[in-house]
């Protein structure tokens, strides 16, 4: 088997201080990636900052003969996001891949949820995404070619009680990165969607407080986290995230999920459903309620990459329904 390498590329990962990011950029650079560790060294809850985390984390790099620097700029504003980039054009003169990886979490109930917890959560984990990956999109355009990773989770894909805040900002991460992967296809840029799951410092800021919800306590009672648990610390999430930003992956436009030792693309489809009778005359409220069984029928998905492939599908299944010749 072929040793997948990064030598001659130029990777950003944001939030590589600790836990996953750090683990990414360990890696990336064993493999021969030259590498712009980002971390504003702020807590689990996004409060203060210090260059202690990015400062160890290059020097281990550099300990085992790799190339990294330092960046302690925030992904949660416009003028962090590009001097993280500028960062590696002065340093390497190039961007080749982006991991946007920062973040941290403020749970609460959804309807408690305070301004305070939601714009920052929006903003480290969302509007992060657009401020350093506009201007590494460039630098990857102006060389055709580029790997974007955004870092989702199974909380907004899923679902997880007194997460709304995050779950928002992580759903959000899903529909830029499809976005980014068409534009970029044009261009030899590819994006992707992680889904990793790793026990972290995060996890001391889970508030128990979600086992007031009978259906999602039911859901968490059910896990063998006894069984799973050694294979949810970050370095488990580390070859599928590595993979999916190399030069050896052809994949772009997808969600991938990293659970357990467990690798898979989850997919976002559409049934066959149920289609309103021949001709132009709306369906009425009555008529859904009638169909609602098949609307919601697993049967005959369709995986759409753009919203012109859904039109495509619902075009082919009507006519197999008989409503347009």
């Amino acid at each position: 088997m072929t040793e997948i390498r990064f030598d001659n590329r130029v990777a950003i990962v944001t939030g590589a201080g600790n836990g996953l990011g750090r683990t990414y950029a360990i890696e990336l650079a064993r493999r021969g990636a030259k590498v712009v560790v980002n971390d504003l060294g702020g807590s689990s809850t996004g409060v203060g900052e210090s260059a202690t985390a990015a400062d160890a984390v290059v020097d281990e790099i550099r300990s085992a003969g790799g190339e990294a620097v330092a960046s302690h700029d925030s992904v949660a504003t416009r003028d962090g996001g590009a001097a993280i980039v500028q960062k590696a054009i002065d340093a390497f003169g190039q961007v080749d891949i982006l991991i946007s990886n920062a973040g941290f979490l403020r749970n609460s109930r959804f309807e408690d949820l305070t301004d305070q917890q939601i714009d920052p959560i929006l903003d480290v984990h969302l509007k992060a995404a657009f401020y350093v990956g506009q201007p590494a999109y460039k630098a990857m355009r102006s060389r055709n070619y580029g790997r974007m990773l955004f870092t989702g989770s199974a909380s907004a894909m899923f679902g997880h009680a007194w997460q709304a805040n995050y779950a928002a900002g992580k759903g959000g991460l899903m529909g830029l990165s499809h976005v980014v992967a068409l534009e970029g296809s044009a261009y030899g840029i590819q994006s992707n969607l992680l889904l990793p799951t790793a026990v972290s410092r995060l996890a001391d800021e889970m508030d128990m407080g979600y086992m007031e919800i009978p259906a999602f306590a039911a859901s968490l009672q059910r896990c063998e986290f006894e069984v799973v648990g050694p294979r949810t610390v970050p370095e488990f999430n580390t070859p599928l995230a590595l993979y999916l930003v190399s030069e050896d992956c052809k994949a772009s436009h997808g969600i991938y999920s990293s659970n357990g030792g467990r690798y898979a693309r989850v997919r976002i489809c559409a049934g066959e459903g149920w289609h309103t009778p021949r001709g132009n005359t709306p369906a009425t409220v009555e008529d859904v309620a009638a169909n609602f069984a098949q609307i919601e029928s697993p049967a005959g998905f369709t995986e759409p990459h753009t919203v012109y492939d859904e039109i495509f599908d619902v075009t082919e299944g009507g006519r197999k329904a008989g409503v347009f010749d």
